[in-house]
């Protein structure tokens, strides 16, 4: 470049045009309107632009900037150009000179310092220049430039905005102090009426971007550039006003904890010189020993007690072991040592709080009552775990507080369902993070006594894993010869649970634990027949979903031939949750119609029930009929069960037998004996002889998508296809259950109760059971057994008397 060669030479020359006058030579602060140079060096900023009316100090990088600094300081005015450089290219070390603002400040430099590798400085702002030309382009920068003249402006105008700023910045001044040293500075070079500089001042004071105060910079004219200083300083102004807002806030806050806690502080000293407070520690302390003066513990538990005190007491506060020995002693003096309730040994009274809660299960109840007597003539309850078995929604859970209330203890629930952690059981020990004792622990925390009768629901639904196996640290608990000892892990001591009575619940044994189930007294929870839950349902869970809802019963009244067609339309489960639901939503409903028309109570007969719960689910079911179909009973998780089998003669080519209906190994063995006993006895059977030589036979247990398995249908397979090889049908309304050996006994089944409550569901009247089976029917209440004919059958011979109506021909062996 031409200029950059002319000018790198005669440097000193240069410097000499500035404004070397020599009235300026020497002098300190230079004054506006003195003689300006024409030629100056110049150094990039980036935070922001510098302005005339600023002084302020300046730090730039020694290398390559002490160089210009040098040659500026052998000059004898000092002048120096600051240019604003807007986002400089981070990959270069040094702006080029394109990136410089054209548009500069012109400043006098003061006391320049050098350290660590920076260069420091005061710089004077003194007046705008514009960049005309570069003389040189390369570090240190050497432009030639002029100096803008502003034009006149009206007076009037230029006093009113000159007021507008100087109020604006009496207005920052007042929300931060800070600006009042520029204020100084500003008044010692300039009057409050110079509205330039005092423009110039008003921009810098604000916190603006870069951008926007070069563009201030950039407007020589005064009330174009007073206008833009305006916006800026009011925008500073309200940003300064939620800045105060905020620390005002935040200093409220502050001072109030800091208040707070200087008088606590000062409280606790106070009631610690006057003996009314001790310190934390003293106060741990003493409330633990409060606690167990109040309790009867053994020796162990007292010498335990004391052991962890005395560690406590030489344990700093700070000490994480201090929390670990406080939680400890907290959780051993909240078990109530030797605290027991007397038990209500009255059967009146038991009897009256079972009638009162439950309807139906008067075999339950009494089973109950029995405990109890026992329980009365010894003079305690104990040695016992009741087990509680039946269908879901049957009252298990409602039972077991029945007890308690009978007996007037505690109650206390938890559900083992799920449960795969020991620890849940038998407690962490003390070396884990969170340790907590075990759920019997907890249990008799919360009852504070020591004889609660603790519920376990679900214990069919305890699980095992890698972290233990519950069901066997449930053996300890339950079994009454370990259980007066019982280790919990994180109380280190034997705790008592011998006085506990414990009650299980489970929906079936299968998945219980075979030593588990040895140490349990199984009661069994049928479920109820239309008659029962009709009575639970006026009795119990229509009144109390009334009360939930806040409803009147004549605000809405469900008839009694409605509540019948729920129970054996919606709800024809063992248990009475559904019917529940379907009860909920038919007052759902009702209450929008009663809020639709406040004055007419809303009354449900049969036939408003579609409106309400939809299409019946159950619909009325027409007896299969015919030959080859048998009726018999089944027993299921969910109650017992109607189950129809079905015999047919595919075709006569070959001899054949063919099994569907998704049925489990034990029903297939069951089929197979079956098909056996018929075919060898069909001649005593008064079949054809040679039936099953030349028919292929299919067996089908309806709804096939349902397993089934189960060691219960051996008589209804075999009477099924003893009914297509005479080709006669077996008589009508008649159900059966009873496995079958190949020499035509009879064996004995269970769930007699679920399975005689199945058949009077389906209105069936004559049936056939076990004759080993006899004592379990007369077992049942007499309210079951009402309009049943029942036959008890040894052998195959007494069942087909029943169903054919004669007797086997004598002579031929039955096997």
């Amino acid at each position: 470049m031409a200029d950059e060669t002319r000018n790198d030479a005669p440097e000193q020359e240069d410097i000499a045009e500035y404004i070397g006058t020599e009235e300026n030579r020497g002098k300190g602060l230079i004054l506006p309107g003195e003689a300006r140079p024409r030629r100056m060096y110049v150094i990039p900023v980036s935070n922001r632009p510098f302005f005339p009316a600023q002084v302020q100090p300046v730090m730039v990088n020694q290398d390559p900037w002490q160089e210009t600094l040098k040659r500026v300081g052998d000059t004898d005015h000092h002048m120096l150009g600051i240019c604003y450089v807007e986002d400089p290219d981070p990959e270069r070390n040094i702006p080029g000179s394109d990136e410089l603002e054209t548009m500069g400040c012109a400043v006098r430099v003061h006391h320049a310092q050098e350290d660590s590798g920076k260069v420091q400085f005061i710089a004077q702002g003194l007046a705008r220049f514009r960049i005309t030309q570069w003389l040189r382009r390369k570090p240190p920068y050497l432009v030639e430039v002029e100096y803008p003249e502003e034009p006149e402006e009206p007076a009037d105008e230029l006093k009113a905005y000159t007021l507008a700023i100087i109020s604006a910045i009496k207005e920052l001044l007042r929300s931060n102090p800070l600006y009042g040293e520029d204020v100084k500075q500003y008044l010692s070079r300039f009057g409050p009426d110079d509205s330039s500089p005092l423009a110039d001042f008003g921009a810098s004071m604000t916190s603006a971007p870069g951008r926007d105060l070069q563009d201030v910079l950039d407007t020589v004219p005064l009330l174009r550039r007073m206008e833009k200083v305006l916006v800026l300083m009011r925008k500073e102004q309200e940003v300064a006003r939620l800045q105060a807002e905020i620390n005002e806030e935040v200093n409220d806050k502050v001072q109030k904890h800091q208040r707070e806690f200087f008088l606590r502080e000062q409280l606790k000293v106070i009631q610690r010189e006057l003996g009314m407070a001790k310190d934390d520690k003293t106060a741990d302390i003493e409330r633990v020993q409060a606690r167990m003066d109040k309790l009867k513990p053994n020796e162990d538990v007292q010498a335990k007690f004391e052991e962890e005190l005395q560690k406590l007491q030489v344990l700093e506060q700070g000490s994480p072991e201090y929390g670990v020995t406080r939680n400890y002693l907290d959780w051993i003096t909240q078990v109530p040592w030797g605290i027991t309730s007397e038990d209500h040994f009255d059967l009146a009274h038991a009897r009256e709080v079972l009638d009162k809660e439950h309807d139906g299960l008067n075999d339950v109840k009494d089973r109950i009552v029995e405990f109890l007597a026992e329980g009365t003539f010894k003079g305690e309850i104990s040695g016992s775990i009741l087990l509680l078995v039946g269908p879901p929604g049957v009252g298990k859970t409602s039972i077991g507080r029945s007890i308690a209330d009978a007996l007037g203890r505690e109650f206390y629930r938890f559900s083992l369902g799920g449960m795969r952690d020991e620890a849940e059981i038998k407690g962490h020990r003390r070396t884990y993070i969170g340790a907590m004792p075990g759920k019997f622990v907890q249990a008799l925390k919360d009852a504070k006594v020591s004889n609660p009768v603790i519920m376990l629901d679900e214990i069919d639904k305890i699980g095992s894993s890698f972290q233990g196996d519950p069901a066997s640290a449930l053996l300890e608990t339950l079994d009454p010869e370990q259980n007066r000892e019982f280790l919990d892990h994180y109380l280190d001591v034997r705790l008592d649970l011998s006085k506990v009575l414990f009650i299980c619940t489970a929906n079936q044994l299968d998945t219980i634990p075979r030593p588990l189930l040895d140490r349990m007294d199984t009661i069994r929870l049928s479920g109820y027949i239309t008659e029962e839950k009709l009575a639970i349902a006026k009795h119990h869970l229509l009144p109390r979903l009334l009360r939930r809802a806040g409803l009147l019963k004549k605000q809405l009244n469900i008839t009694d031939a409605a509540l019948r067609q729920v129970i054996e339309g919606y709800a024809r489960e063992s248990g009475v949750r559904n019917l529940e639901k379907q009860l909920h939503k038919i007052i759902r409903k009702g209450i929008v119609k009663l809020l639709e028309n406040p004055d007419r109570p809303v009354r449900v007969g049969v036939s408003d029930l579609e409106g309400y719960l939809g299409q019946l689910a159950f619909r009325k079911e027409k007896a299969l009929k015919g030959v080859g179909v048998v009726t018999g009973l089944a027993w299921t998780a969910m109650g017992g069960a109607t189950l129809s089998i079905e015999a047919s003669r595919i075709h006569s080519n070959q001899r054949g037998f063919k099994l569907t209906g998704q049925l489990g190994d034990v029903m297939k063995e069951s089929a197979d004996i079956a098909y056996s006993y018929v075919s060898s006895n069909l001649k005593r059977l008064k079949g054809d002889p040679a039936f099953f030589d030349k028919s292929f036979v299919h067996l089908h247990v309806p709804e096939g998508a349902t397993p089934k398995d189960g060691p219960s249908a051996g008589v209804t397979m075999a009477t099924a296809l003893l009914s297509i090889a005479r080709k006669e049908a077996p008589a009508q309304n008649i159900a059966m259950t009873g496995e079958l050996t190949l020499t035509g006994q009879v064996l004995p089944v269970g769930g007699i109760r679920e399975k005689v409550i199945a058949a009077r569901r389906q209105k069936i009247t004559t049936l056939i059971l076990p004759d080993a089976n006899r004592g379990d029917y007369d077992e049942l209440p007499e309210y079951l057994k009402s309009g049943l004919t029942v036959h008890f059958a040894k052998q195959y011979g007494d069942v087909y008397q029943v169903v054919f109506g004669n007797k086997p021909k004598k002579g031929a062996s039955v096997h």
